[in-house]
């Protein structure tokens, strides 16, 4: 073998080498990445997906909207159905509708479709967690976040981002900007030692609708009193809650409804839209920790 062809293979494996690399790393923009000097990302696989399959890996993932002890079917008017997520095309995809026929489950009326996709395992202090997501563009959520489990007796909700598709002359003021935002929360819901519900928030203007693109949207744990949130890879704000902030917790996509952003009485895009309104993409969720 000439020298020029070692040479050649040599400066192959070390292009597909640094290929390897990179993709085996979290989205950040240049001189974004937060990680000490001495530390490096690893990817947790158990709580990442890029759905290249061409069903749901139950060993990682639940549609079922009342297993595992969570019993939310969704905020009446909409239902969480389990039939209403599917894996295809490099996508996890949940789509939107109205139901055939109104339902009343436990004295609530249900008009209308979405989905709850929840991960089998848990996250915790230190993981960075990101999202690659196209929002539906109906008056329903689109959302990527957190929650501890029914059982645990400190109930808090880390919502990395949560937005709607379409506002209305019906949706309240506070919310008019809700289709074009990067908004997270963190929330401390009320329990009987504590029945004070504290909420903290922050907000930016997205570059476009929310449904109009994908965006990446993602959230390093940093610690139990910050976690710090990124938008396209670059640090956009920090949230820093007062009470420590260190209770396993597990992810939530759901697609719901809201009293403050109400489906029209028409059934609003939710009824009419064309599938590609209809649908919330996940092209993937990966989770990191420092080693």
């Amino acid at each position: 073998m000439s020298s020029n062809v070692k040479r050649n293979l040599v400066l192959i494996l070390m292009t597909l080498v640094c290929t390897q690399l990179f993709a085996d790393q979290p989205f950040f923009d240049d001189g974004q990445d937060p990680k000490p000097t001495d530390k490096q990302w690893q990817r947790v696989e158990s709580l990442s997906d890029d759905f290249d399959g061409t069903e749901l890996d139950k060993s990682k993932w639940s549609a079922d909207p009342a297993a595992n002890g969570w019993g939310w079917i969704g905020r009446p008017p909409g239902l969480f159905q389990e039939s209403g997520a599917v894996v295809e095309e490099g996508n996890l995809r949940i789509t939107v509708g109205k139901l055939e026929e109104p339902r009343v489950i436990n004295g609530h009326e249900f008009k209308y479709h979405g989905a709850i996709i929840r991960s089998v395992n848990p996250g915790n202090v230190g993981m960075y967690f990101e999202a690659r997501m196209k929002a539906n563009a109906t008056e329903m959520s689109s959302t990527f976040w957190l929650m501890t489990p029914p059982n645990s007796p400190r109930r808090l909700e880390l919502d990395i981002q949560e937005c709607v598709g379409r506002t209305t002359d019906q949706t309240a003021g506070w919310a008019k900007n809700w289709n074009q935002i990067f908004h997270s929360n963190m929330i401390r819901r009320a329990t009987r030692k504590q029945p004070e519900k504290e909420q903290l928030q922050n907000s930016v203007v997205t570059e476009t609708k929310n449904s109009q693109r994908y965006y990446v949207y993602g959230a390093w744990w940093k610690s139990p009193r910050e976690v710090r949130f990124y938008l396209d890879g670059k640090y956009t704000y920090s949230i820093k809650p007062n009470v420590d902030w260190n209770v396993p917790s597990y992810y939530q996509m759901a697609i719901e409804t809201y009293d403050w952003n109400p489906v029209p009485d028409d059934g609003g895009l939710v009824a009419s839209g064309n599938w590609d309104q209809r649908t919330t993409q996940y092209d993937w969720v990966r989770t990191w920790q420092l080693k």
